[in-house]
């Protein structure tokens, strides 16, 4: 049995849609979906602000590279076009991590080496799953804690949308 958690992204089009997309392509290995978030856009600044939610999957058939894959055609689905590095887009679907497996491929970083200072990516996690742990880096809510409060109030919770 595989468990990873999975962040979503998506600041262009309709995002609630791109991130139901994904919740819907992997509805058959959800465990858990955070609520919605919208938070601005880190890197470059000048796009639209990003919704944002984390899933807890799990699977006895993949493994750390199968879940890149299915994140990668759902992506795909979602007409993702790749243009700038963290710029805009329709949905981003990252691997935070896959049953602790670490991997320095540069392909498949694990644990997703953005994960540690991303509130992004811990709020939504820690709203799904309060004991998470991200291996190497100790407890999520520690490295919540461990951000600068502009960062964190920067996350907004958005009770009215639902992903499914």
């Amino acid at each position: 049995m595989s468990r990873a958690v999975l962040s979503l992204g998506s600041n262009l089009g309709d995002r609630l849609a791109y991130l139901r997309l994904a919740v819907d392509g992997l509805s058959d290995v959800l465990v858990a979906a955070s609520p919605v978030y919208e938070t601005a856009p880190w890197g470059v600044t000048d796009q639209p602000d990003f919704l944002n939610a984390v899933l807890i999957v799990e699977s006895s058939e993949l493994d750390e590279w199968g879940w890149l894959r299915r994140g990668q055609a759902l992506e795909q689905e979602a007409e993702r076009r790749r243009e700038q590095r963290w710029g805009p887009r329709t949905l981003d679907v990252d691997v935070v991590t896959v049953d602790g497996v670490r991997s320095d491929d540069p392909e498949l970083l694990l644990p997703h080496p953005g994960t540690p200072s991303r509130a992004t990516v811990l709020i939504p996690w820690l709203a799904i799953d309060p004991g998470a742990e991200l291996p190497g880096h100790g407890r999520v809510a520690d490295l919540l804690d461990a951000l600068p409060a502009n960062e964190i109030a920067d996350v907004h919770l958005r009770a009215d949308l639902k992903l499914h």
